[in-house]
């Protein structure tokens, strides 16, 4: 048994890639370019060049199991991601294991239709949908952060459970071992709920200085996200997903009997990167 991670060197990707090698099982990673960190086999893989949905059989035709990080930024993944899926099945895959959004339900936008088709074909599959990764603190927010001292968001006074990409990893490990396929869905959550005005009161404890909480428009919050490349309409999908925050969305997510709690809390993730966000 060999288990293809796509999105290898992405952040869940690689957190699994460790997981699953140091449990003795073996691994393939793709990228667009092929490379990969050691000690890991790598391959190019484009989910918008066709031409190299081969590659990973070429390199190791054991692989069973398949990690699928749909292309980035795609409102419909489905046209990209299912001559994969139809190709791996004719090539011996029997489980995909699909990350997805909270916000994102089957047969919604981005991997809603990927989760529908393979329920449709009746292979194993199971569908993850972490809700807001603690790691945008450490990408997407830590220009606010240091320039300004401010988080940024259209959420209100909403409240989420921000999730590590540790345990994001640990439950794509589940899913992809377990004895017994899901078939279903999953949401995955961090194990404390809070307001960004929470998250910034939090913040500026560990940092010993004030960090404040900007409250967006969705005008505001998809101008950013269109400046900084994203499509249109997925910038738009983005921003109306942070909206329905402040509507209690990501409080029914973390009440749901039908999620997987994580077990990193955010002050640790905030303690243990510190250095991020210091000026």
């Amino acid at each position: 048994m060999t288990i293809l991670i796509t999105g290898g060197t992405g952040k869940t990707g690689l957190k699994l890639a460790h997981l699953l090698s140091k449990a003795g099982h073996a691994v393939v990673l793709t990228s667009r370019k092929g490379e990969v960190p050691q000690p890991f086999k790598g391959v190019k893989f484009d989910w918008l060049e066709p031409s190299t949905f081969t590659n990973p059989f070429d390199a190791d035709p054991a692989i069973d199991r398949v990690y699928v990080v749909g292309p980035i930024g795609v409102l419909d993944t489905l046209p990209h991601v299912k001559p994969f899926i139809d190709l791996a099945v004719t090539k011996g895959v029997k489980r995909f294991v699909v990350l997805s959004g909270s916000p994102v339900g089957k047969g919604g936008p981005v991997a809603g239709k990927v989760h529908e088709y393979l329920e449709e074909i009746g292979v194993d599959y199971a569908v993850l949908r972490p809700t807001w990764f603690m790691e945008n603190f450490s990408t997407v927010f830590v220009a606010p952060i240091r320039a300004h001292n401010q988080i940024v968001s259209v959420a209100k006074d909403g409240r989420l459970a921000f999730v590590a990409v540790d345990d994001i990893a640990k439950a794509a490990s589940d899913a992809l071992l377990d004895e017994k396929s899901w078939n279903s869905d999953r949401f995955i959550v961090g194990p404390e709920l809070f307001s960004y005005d929470e998250v910034a009161a939090l913040l500026s404890e560990v940092l010993g200085r004030e960090i404040k909480y900007k409250r967006l428009t969705e005008d505001e919050s998809r101008l950013i996200l269109t400046s900084v490349g994203l499509d249109a309409e997925y910038a738009s999908f983005l921003a109306k997903a942070e909206a329905r925050i402040a509507d209690g969305s990501e409080v029914a997510v973390f009440e749901s009997d039908n999620k997987i709690v994580g077990k990193k809390h955010l002050k640790e993730f905030f303690e243990t990167n510190r250095e991020t966000w210091v000026i």
